[in-house]
């Protein structure tokens, strides 16, 4: 099994250094980290080459688009998917391939997704507050699982490309393409929920408090997706 890593990313030179250096830093290799340079107007693919990634040039604006160029030209027969303003656990990538059923289950397992948590964010997310994130967020994925419906979250997933591409890849919208994906997936095979797949995220869309950014999910997961990354 191999491996490939993609990020989108559009004006992500200054987060994209710690999230390349967290990923060679895998106890689990992938085969190459590929950054889909989403028509940036700032150094994101200097900086990415810099840091050894693949670079791919997305002229057209969303990350839907950047994330289905992604899987198109990857080259690993699964994909990691995360952010550019993420950091991964160390042993990230092993956790995902563990949790690979062998071709003698049936369904086969076709897609993964793990939990998130935030990063301090000095003034407006605390360390308790970070972990509290977490667990919040580990028992909205428990119910999900539970219910049958996987919430997949394009900074932690993963999913066999082949079955990606059979699935139709990232439908064509503002947002919520992540999860759409998912839902894609779970018609050909399973889609498992690892707990213990954590990618720490960045608190920085809490600009203008939680009320605004639960808000604008809530109205990301029930399909009002316009103007999703105006919020």
């Amino acid at each position: 099994m191999s491996w490939s890593v993609v990020i989108p990313a559009r004006n992500e030179a200054e987060t994209l250094p710690l999230l390349l250096m967290a990923l060679k830093a895998q106890t689990r290799a992938p085969l190459e980290i590929i950054v889909v340079d989403n028509a940036s107007g700032d150094d994101t693919a200097r900086v990415a080459t810099a840091h050894g990634a693949r670079v791919l040039h997305c002229a057209r604006r969303g990350v839907a688009h950047a994330r289905q160029m992604g899987l198109e030209q990857a080259a690993g027969d699964w994909i990691a998917s995360t952010d550019a303003d993420s950091l991964p656990e160390a042993n990230w990538l092993e956790t995902l391939e563990a949790a690979v059923q062998p071709g003698t289950v049936q369904p086969a397992t076709v897609g993964l997704y793990g939990p998130m948590q935030f990063l301090p964010l000095p003034g407006r997310v605390s360390e308790r507050a970070a972990r509290l994130s977490g667990a919040g967020y580990r028992a909205f994925l428990r119910v999900m699982a539970t219910l049958g419906t996987p919430n997949c979250g394009g900074a932690n997933m993963a999913f066999s490309r082949a079955a990606a591409l059979l699935a139709g890849g990232y439908p064509d919208t503002e947002a919520r393409e992540d999860i759409l994906l998912g839902l894609a997936l779970q018609r050909l095979g399973r889609v498992r929920y690892v707990p213990g797949a954590l990618v720490h995220t960045s608190a920085r869309r809490l600009n203008r408090g939680w009320g605004p950014y639960l808000r604008t999910h809530i109205r990301n997961l029930a399909g009002r997706t316009s103007g999703y990354f105006d919020r």
